[in-house]
Formats: structure tokens, C-alpha cells, sequence
């Protein structure tokens, strides 16, 4: 694991140069943040804040009278997502900005020696995704030298495969699966754990889709559920029980109209990241990106599925 300090340059897609005020409420919701951030003169590198760390960056960022620029995240995870170096936080993360320690007093010390760089910002470049066909997807699974990466593709939903749940129940508290236990729902995470966990429905829907290479099945996870079809997974399982008068509330609810409509000749962007996979509409999701620590972000490679018989595209 490692610590990294640089200066920001973009936080969750807005510049540094223009002050951003962080939403605390939109943060804590997405239970993310998006940081380009640059060492010296280095790559840029995007890291990935979660949960707990992203809501301290949001409550630090937010209290400094000026606009901070020197960030210091320690005990970070280390990844390459479509070519970019990505690192994302843990539960020990710790963060510190600009005066707060010396590390981060030395960068700002550096880089105020070295103002052109703290002003090159292209955003163009460093939010640039690689895009790939499912087939070219495919075939970069199957390398053995294959890393974590990042990509978009655009394909055609075609189905919503059925003979399995479309959603699972969560912790509210972390959105981990929780499982039964004797008197309660017990969370399954293990930084979590809580014992008298509340249940919230969340998206593990899979569909089918293809491009002129391929075709395949996609996971709809989370946040990229509720894009895709405009409601989250707990309206939609309460809908149902609600509409039949309670009945069979320890059964689930079978797949809702909201996903079935998501059937469309139009292509839709997807978002692929290597063995991870989730499907937007319309924009890209990124809540793909694992975190180290081991929440239910991501879909296991089992989930990505290639369909013998592909299909050809409009």
C-alpha cells in the first residue's frame, strides 16, 4: 500500500482553478469522489475517495477559507484503468491538504517554485476513456497479462435475463448483501458487521446485450440500475408488494416493467471495466471501480458472460 501527494486538478469533473464548492449531500449519496491528482510532474492519476473518506475529503475540502491544492492520501490501492494510473482509498485512509503536515507543506513549497504546472489543466485529456467493442473487450479479458482498465462501449440491449434475482437486499449503512439471521438481517462486511442490519433492495440485474462483434451479458449494479431505468431497486421491489396487498413479502419480487422497458433497438453506452461490469444509459457509470477494502462495487468476472451466437448490429 502506499501514500501518494500531489496537486489536484480536477474534482469530481470540475477544475480546480474555478473553486468548487462540494455538495456534502450528493457525495454522501454517490459515496464517492473522483480526484485527478498529479505528482510533481508526473501522470496524472485518478483516486478514487469511498464512503468514509470520501465524505472527510468533502468536509475538509469545504472548510478552508481558500481553495486547497495540495492533497496527501495515505494507504491507497494501486491500479491501471485504461492506461491511466488509478488509485483508490481504503478504511485507513487518512488525508491532508496544503499546511496540515509537512509533506504536504514541502509540495505546496515546490510548487508554488513551479506555478506552470499547477496551471496546465486539460481536461480532455484526463477524463479521456478508451473506447473498445464488446469483442475487443473480450479478447483483452482473456490475456493473461491482462490489469484492471477501463472502458466504454456502445451496444444495443436486447433482453433481460430472467431465471435469476434482479436485485439483492443491502445494508443500508454500507450497501453490503445482508444475510438472515435468527432474529435480524446481519451484514456480511466485515469492517461493518452490523448484527440488527435494515435491508434496502439494490441492482444485480443482468442483460443482455451486442454490438457488430459480439454478444454478451452486462450487470447492472447499484447507482447504474437507477440510470438505466429511473427508479431505484427499493421503489420498484416496494411497487410490487405494495400492489399485491403485501403478499409473498419472503419471496422475491419478479423482474419489474421498468427494466423490461429498457428492451431498445437504439444503441446504449456501456461501461466495462476489465473483469467489472456495469451498464448506464446514456452517461457512464463509475461506480465499477472496486474499493480495497471490499464493498459490493463490483461484479465478479463470472457476471461477464460472452454469448455464443453473435449478432449484428444497426
Amino acid at each position: 500500500m502506499n501514500n501518494v501527494v500531489g496537486h489536484m486538478k480536477l474534482v469530481n469533473g470540475q477544475s480546480i482553478v474555478e473553486a468548487p464548492v462540494l455538495d456534502e449531500v450528493e457525495i454522501a449519496k454517490a459515496r464517492r469522489v473522483l480526484i485527478h491528482v498529479q505528482s510533481h510532474d508526473g501522470p496524472v492519476m485518478k483516486l478514487y475517495l469511498w464512503d468514509q473518506a470520501a465524505r472527510d475529503f468533502c468536509k475538509k475540502f469545504n472548510s478552508y477559507e481558500g481553495t486547497p491544492t495540495v492533497l496527501l492520501v495515505t494507504t491507497v490501492n494501486t491500479k491501471t484503468l485504461g492506461g491511466t494510473l488509478a488509485l483508490t482509498s481504503m478504511s485507513s485512509s487518512r488525508m491532508f491538504m496544503d499546511y496540515d503536515v509537512q509533506p504536504t507543506i514541502d509540495y505546496f513549497s515546490w510548487l508554488g517554485s513551479n506555478p506552470a504546472i499547477a496551471e496546465q489543466v486539460n481536461v480532455e485529456v484526463v477524463t479521456k476513456r478508451e473506447t473498445m467493442t464488446i469483442g475487443e473487450i473480450f479478447s483483452y479479458i482473456e490475456q493473461e497479462s491482462s490489469k484492471d482498465a477501463f472502458f466504454e462501449c456502445t451496444a444495443t440491449i436486447d433482453d433481460v435475463v430472467h431465471g435469476s434475482s434482479w436485485y439483492y437486499i443491502s445494508c443500508s449503512g454500507c450497501h453490503s448483501k445482508v444475510i438472515k439471521g435468527p432474529t435480524s438481517l446481519i451484514c456480511t462486511s466485515k469492517k461493518c458487521g452490523k448484527v440488527n442490519a435494515s435491508g434496502v433492495p439494490q441492482y444485480l440485474s443482468k442483460i443482455s446485450v451486442y454490438d457488430n462483434s459480439e454478444q454478451a451479458v452486462f450487470v447492472l449494479l447499484g447507482d447504474a440500475g437507477r440510470d438505466l431505468t429511473g427508479k431505484p431497486a427499493s421503489e420498484l421491489v416496494r411497487s410490487y408488494f405494495e400492489a399485491n396487498g403485501n403478499e409473498g413479502v419472503n419471496l422475491e419480487a419478479p423482474v419489474p416493467e421498468a427494466l423490461i422497458s429498457t428492451i431498445d433497438p437504439e444503441p446504449t453506452t456501456m461501461s466495462s471495466e476489465d473483469n467489472h461490469t456495469t451498464a448506464t444509459s446514456g452517461e457512464t457509470s463509475e461506480n465499477c471501480v472496486d474499493s480495497a477494502d471490499g464493498s459490493k462495487r463490483t461484479c465478479d468476472s463470472s457476471e461477464l458472460e460472452r454469448v455464443k451466437r453473435p449478432k449484428c448490429g444497426n
